[in-house]
């Protein structure tokens, strides 16, 4: 291949790449992700492992630069590092999850390189590429292909399969629109598989219409608290009180709802050193018989570490430590080596420790909420988990790291899927936005405007029961695309 021509097929790689991020939030334009895939498996036929690592990468590393743009916000804005150094590292973040999108593709070059293998390996190839990046290195599960069909009548198979299994129908599609505009597949064989396809949106949309869970008892009255909080300073000792008075102030014509929920961290110190505040806020929600839940800090004199919580105030119980945290964020990786080497590694509260893996759900009423603090809502598996014996989700977040980038509209959309996966209502309360309540289809019916001091009130149903996701969560389809995987392989080394 000459000059112009790698040139050429790596700009076309790395724009199909681009294109894929078109699909999800806030775009939504979902054949954007068939034809980015279609392109990806074009460049893939009939090559060596080495040609289809790196050709999957450059694909990749476009995908994740222009999809996960927001990283470069948090990095320079809100990570004290200069621009050129924060693009630096923003370029090699993506490059590599890039990587690590790549490896399994090199499946790819050891299976039968006919269409039909293609139509079932390389989709199965692309959700265990996806799983991986749900578990490596704690995990960067963003930008999967299924999201692009949380509005589409294919959203109906979420409560039975999960996003990876939209992922998996996504990848198919795309592979059927590469062979077809190739001519490398028999029109008999195109037939059925769009006869196939289309049996499969139209079992969607009848799936749609399925109740997984059933109402339990009455509904709640719940107020979301907003505060838009600065992320500057938000640590500082001055402005301590200011945010307090804040969040009383927009609490106050509240108290009387069922339940009001302060945002991830909206407490800026732990509670030992505001006791009055603790105390009285307590007092006033037992006398108005209302539930706060508020995420803050607290601190283990045992272990003598920091960790990222939910509490319950009022006739409520619990405490939800969060479980999965941000690198760089809320932990340093090698810290020892990293930690003072530059202003990045050294952001406030970046120093969490991890929450026990199975803690029990907030009693708020008589119903059972489940929570994931801010990352943990891009993790299916876990929040499945959490949830399957609660009747309504619960994510706070603190979304002010993305600025005003798409990160927080893509953030939501992966919020939206998890209340479609276990058919559960959702409530989603952040420092400035996306504040919403999503029903058990993942629809949002009422949403705070972002970047704004805002009260969001509204009502939810609990919902009791568990879909067949929740019960089995994603391993019947990483098996399924395991074994197609093996089976394929070895029918290659057979010939």
């Amino acid at each position: 291949m000459r000059g112009t021509e790698k040139l050429q097929h790596y700009s076309g790689l790395l724009f199909a790449g681009a294109i894929f991020p078109l699909g999800l939030a806030p775009f939504n334009l979902w054949p954007a992700v068939l034809i980015s895939i279609a392109l990806l498996f074009r460049s893939l036929q009939h090559k060596t492992i080495k040609k289809t690592l790196l050709n999957t990468t450059v694909y990749a590393f476009g995908l994740f630069f222009a999809g996960a743009s927001w990283l470069y916000v948090s990095i320079h804005e809100y990570g004290f590092i200069a621009a050129p150094l924060a693009l630096l590292a923003t370029i090699l973040f993506c490059l590599f999850l890039a990587c690590i999108f790549a490896i399994p593709f090199a499946l790819s070059a050891l299976i039968p390189q006919t269409p039909i293998s293609w139509i079932f390996a390389l989709p199965s190839i692309w959700i265990l590429s996806e799983w991986v990046r749900t578990w490596f290195l704690t995990g960067f599960p963003w930008l999967f292909a299924g999201y692009s069909h949380t509005g589409t009548w294919l959203s109906g198979w979420a409560p039975v399969g999960g996003v990876l299994w939209l992922s998996f129908l996504s990848a198919f599609s795309g592979i059927l629109l590469a062979l077809i505009c190739q001519g490398r597949i028999k029109v008999s064989v195109v037939r059925q598989s769009t006869v196939v396809m289309l049996c499969v949106v139209f079992a969607g949309y009848i799936l749609q219409q399925y109740q997984w869970t059933e109402e339990s008892g009455k509904p709640l009255s719940v107020t979301l608290i907003q505060p838009n909080i600065p992320q500057s300073g938000k640590w500082s000792e001055e402005k301590q009180t200011a945010i307090l008075t804040q969040l009383s102030a927009q609490t106050e014509g509240h108290w009387d709802k069922d339940l009001i929920i302060w945002p991830e961290m909206a407490v800026p110190t732990i509670p030992e050193r505001i006791p009055v505040f603790m105390q009285d806020l307590q007092k006033r929600a037992l006398k108005t018989n209302t539930s706060l839940l508020s995420g803050i800090v607290i601190y283990d004199n045992e272990t003598r570490r920091y960790f990222n919580s939910m509490i319950a105030m009022g006739p409520s119980t619990g405490q939800y430590n969060k479980t999965r945290l941000v690198p760089f964020g809320e932990y340093v990786p090698f810290e020892s080596m990293l930690r003072g080497l530059i202003k990045f590694f050294d952001l406030p509260m970046s120093s969490i420790a991890l929450g026990a893996v199975n803690q029990h759900p907030f009693s708020v009423h008589g119903h059972l909420i489940s929570a994931a603090i801010c990352y943990e809502v891009v993790y299916p598996d876990l929040v499945a988990r959490n949830s399957i014996d609660s009747a309504i989700i619960m994510t706070v977040s603190n979304d002010t790291w993305f600025g005003r980038s798409i990160g927080p509209k893509q953030h939501m959309q992966m919020a939206q899927m998890r209340a479609l996966e276990n058919a559960k209502p959702l409530m989603r309360g952040t420092n400035n936005g996306i504040s919403a309540l999503v029903d058990h289809k993942g629809r949002i019916y009422q949403l705070a405007e972002q970047h704004k001091i805002a009260a969001l009130s509204g009502i939810v149903q609990p919902r009791i029961g568990a879909t067949i996701f929740s019960k089995l969560r994603s391993w019947p389809i990483i098996f399924i695309a395991l074994l197609i995987c093996i089976v394929l392989v070895r029918a290659r080394k057979q010939h």
